[in-house]
Parts: structure tokens; sequence; C-alpha cells
């Protein structure tokens, strides 16, 4: 079994480095990734040197990208130059950025709350969260736990990502935030970096973006530049979804790669291995591309 999509505080994840590597030793994965967003710091930690993990360790990350106006990301595997990732990653989230992109989600969301009529008590949204973090979790919690809110939110209060991907991030959507002015790196820069890094680009779970025909979506994503695989294996994809793309991948000589995304507690329902139960992932998926 192999889990080749995880979190730890160097993004945001609420674990350290060792703690995953226990949960990973306890489980008896045979490969790993650990995916944190748009940095490969986690890969200078020193518990890498302690021999937690007995398993095989592959340096990856998840990087946020940006094609015609819509926001996903793209996990890059087999990471050979990894300060070239951070320098590159410095140029869109830098303290400063990443600062000035905390404060305009927290000003834009709450006045989407105010124009709702949704109920939130300012004083109750955890402050001095890591700037790696993203805030619409933390005001995402302080909504949901007044129930007067759940009418007005409908679907949206029964899960986070919905409220992110079918609301915030939609420009059809009432609750739409708008773009930042801060810098975007594009999808295509995205696939470049990782490829001059000396890995390979795969386009992470192609269902959480809940877009009307996913597979035509990636059939545009890939007449701009081409991925060398897909994230077939991900709890936001049902069985038949993950057919779907596990045949998609193999259609077009695609590899595959699959993982739990864990974060912690931010997704209490996730376990590293198996996500929500629906996983269980074969070593031999991988193999065919981490042994190239």
């Amino acid at each position: 079994m192999i889990d080749m999509h995880m979190h730890t505080k160097y993004s945001d994840g609420d674990k350290t480095v060792e703690e995953v590597l226990k949960l990973c030793e306890e489980k008896k994965l045979d490969y790993i990734s650990i995916t944190d967003h748009n940095t490969c710091k986690q890969y200078e930690d020193d518990a890498l040197k302690n021999n937690i993990f007995t398993g095989n360790i592959i340096k990856g990350v998840e990087m946020n990208a940006t094609f015609k106006n819509k926001k996903i990301e793209v996990l890059g595997y087999k990471i050979k130059d990894l300060s070239l990732i951070e320098e590159w990653s410095q140029k869109f989230f830098s303290e400063k950025v990443l600062k000035k992109q905390q404060e305009e989600s927290k000003r834009k969301l709450l006045d989407v709350c105010d124009k709702k009529g949704l109920i939130y008590d300012e004083s109750k949204i955890e402050k001095d969260i890591p700037l790696t973090d993203y805030i619409t979790i933390y005001i995402y919690k302080e909504l949901v736990r007044h129930k007067e809110n759940h009418k007005i939110l409908g679907e949206f209060a029964t899960s986070l990502n919905l409220f992110i991907r079918k609301g915030l991030m939609n420009p059809d959507s009432e609750y739409y935030t708008g773009s930042d002015n801060t810098p975007k790196p594009q999808y295509k820069d995205v696939v470049d970096i990782i490829h001059k890094a000396g890995g390979i680009a795969f386009l992470a779970h192609p269902f959480e973006y809940r877009f009307d025909n996913t597979i035509e979506f990636i059939d545009e994503l890939r007449k701009e530049k081409d991925l060398d695989g897909i994230e077939c294996f991900h709890p936001s994809a049902t069985e038949e979804q993950m057919k779907e793309l596990i045949n998609y991948a193999r259609n077009n000589n695609l590899y595959i790669s699959g993982g739990s995304d864990y974060h912690g507690r931010k997704k209490p329902d996730i376990e590293i291995g198996i996500g929500r139960g629906n996983l269980n992932i074969p070593k031999e998926v991988v193999e065919e591309w981490i042994k190239l």
C-alpha cells in the first residue's frame, strides 16, 4: 500500500514530519511522498535522518496553479533540485505575498458573510495562524458553529471543500470572493519548473475541483501543456470516478498516482493510506514510474 499525497506543518498540515513518518511506519506503507504546498523544506527536516520510516520516500511537492482563471494543483514527484522549487515558489509564495493573501482572503470572505446575513463572532476566529495555512478553514469553522447559518449555507454547510470549490472559487456563485492581485503561477509554468527540477508532473485530485466535465477539462489542460500523470486515487473521487481516471490515464499513456491528502485533525475523517476508507492503492501503479 502507498500514500503519495500528505501534508505536514511545513504547509497546512498539523503534524510534524516525524509524526507523519511514524504514522506511515505504523501502516507499513511501501512508498510515500510528503507533498507540502509550494515547498520542499520538509525534506530538510532532521526527522528524515532517523530511519523512522522503513519504506521508500519519494521527494514530492504540491504546487498551486492557475489555468484560464481556474485554480488547480499540480503534484511534482521525484524532485531532484529542491532548491529550484524553493527559489521559484518565492516569487509567488513569499512571506510578504502570503501575508497579503491571508489578510485579503479574510476581508473578502467576511464581506461575503455580511452580505449573506451569516452570523459569526470574529473574536472566535483563530488568530496568528501560520502564513502557509488557509484562513478560510477557520472562518468556515466559525460559520458552521452557528446552526442558524446552516439554512443559509445549504449544501455548503456539509462540506468545507464544497464551500471553497463551488462557492468561493466559483464566479457563478453568490459566495465568490473574486480574484486577488497577488502573482499567480500559471499551469504551464508550474509543469515546466517541476520538469526543470528533475521531476514529473501529475494533476492532483481532478474530481475535487467539481468542474462540470472533469475529463473535458483534463483534455483542455493537456492541450496547453501535457502532463506526465494523474492522481487517480483520492478521497474526493468515488470508486466509479477513480476507475474513469485510471482508464483515461491508461488510454492516454499517462502515469497513475494516488494518496490520502492527509492533513491531520484539519481533515479528521482522512487517514494516512486509506483516506476515508476507500483507498488501498497498490504499489504496482507507482512502480511503473518510480523506478524509471
